[in-house]
């Protein structure tokens, strides 16, 4: 098989957004008299979206609608506008995205972040890269439904078995594996390699660069 476009996830997969995103909920805990979160605690909650987060963050006796509504607008208030200061590219991520644009691989970003916010750090800190960069419009459409994948696909004008799909979570290979994608799990983000391969990796790399091999 030969593949004709690679799909990432955004946190954890391209960027480290962990000290970005724990700062901004912590904040709003913080400012509420509500306990706060370790990195390492936060860095169990991302996978699944910001309103998610939200709600594993506050303590169970906060955890009605009203109050997860309330929080989760207080803190994409905060992270909109500091979502881009402590989050970092990878090591050997610039160095791959070269690499694959060289030899005319499409390339997507496909979050189960907002969209206005995938895009604004998608954007900012790869603003020559990404034929597409999409984050969740709608909640019906979360990963792992495959829905937002498949489109890309049809958009990037390929079959989801000519895209290699790369991410670091469970939510990831099961969407890779819900499209009919090639499902590449990452080691450098926030999951373990057995959850990946639990959930379905057909392969593992260890550094970004690993990915050319499989082309």
């Amino acid at each position: 098989m030969k593949f004709k476009a690679v799909l990432f996830d955004l946190d954890g997969t391209l960027v480290n957004s962990l000290i970005d995103i724990a700062d901004s909920i912590n904040k709003v805990l913080q400012e509420n008299q509500l306990p706060t979160h370790s990195y390492e605690v936060i860095n169990n909650f991302i996978g699944s979206g910001l309103r998610v987060l939200v709600t594993k963050a506050l303590p169970e006796t906060h955890r009605n609608e009203e109050n997860i509504e309330k929080f989760f607008q207080a803190m994409m208030l905060h992270y909109r506008n500091n979502c881009t200061n402590k989050t970092i590219v990878y090591d050997g991520i610039t160095e791959l995205l070269k690499e694959l644009k060289s030899r005319n691989i499409k390339m997507a970003i496909l979050s189960n972040k907002a969209d206005e916010l995938t895009k604004k750090i998608g954007l900012t800190l790869f603003p020559d890269y990404f034929d597409i960069v999409a984050g969740l419009k709608s909640e019906a459409t979360k990963k792992p439904n495959p829905e937002a994948a498949i489109r890309i696909c049809h958009d990037l004008e390929c079959t989801t078995e000519e895209v290699l799909y790369v991410g670091d979570s469970d939510i990831d290979m099961q969407t890779a594996k819900n499209a009919k994608m090639f499902a590449v799990g990452v080691t450098w983000g926030y999951r373990p390699e057995e959850e990946l391969l639990s959930e379905g990796a057909q392969s593992i790399i260890s550094h970004p660069l690993e990915l050319i091999e499989l082309l």
